[in-house]
């Protein structure tokens, strides 16, 4: 029945300073949609981007978000790239499980504590 996911939202506390650090951080571009609202693309997904009480209906916490990226990179040239940009590697490379079987991550936090996992399935 479901084949991907289209989208994501985070909750942050500021939707221009999140949108400046994941350009830097993933190398992302980002969008402006309906109504000013932000997003983030990669790919064919996006995350969007909401202020704690934008969206009624959902219950979310600004930094309470917790994701799972693959990269087509060797995952140390991310780790690279990230320490290069001054993002503190919270832990990792680790070997973890993902949804088609084993691979190699590295986590950090956002600027609103939201866990960012990178990962890959290459050797």
């Amino acid at each position: 029945m479901i084949s991907h996911i289209d989208h994501l939202v985070l909750t942050v506390g500021d939707i221009e300073a999140s949108v400046a650090f994941y350009r830097r951080a993933l190398l992302v571009t980002d969008s402006t949609f309906a109504n000013g609202r932000r997003a983030l693309h990669f790919g064919n997904q996006k995350i969007n981007l909401q202020v704690l009480g934008m969206e009624k209906r959902n219950r979310a916490g600004v930094g309470s978000g917790d994701l799972c990226l693959i990269t087509t990179w060797p995952l140390s040239d991310v780790v690279a790239h990230l320490r290069g940009e001054g993002i503190e590697i919270i832990e990792g490379p680790v070997a973890k499980t993902g949804a088609i079987g084993p691979m190699t991550s590295v986590y950090f936090n956002d600027p609103d504590g939201n866990l960012i996992e990178i990962s890959s399935y290459g050797a």
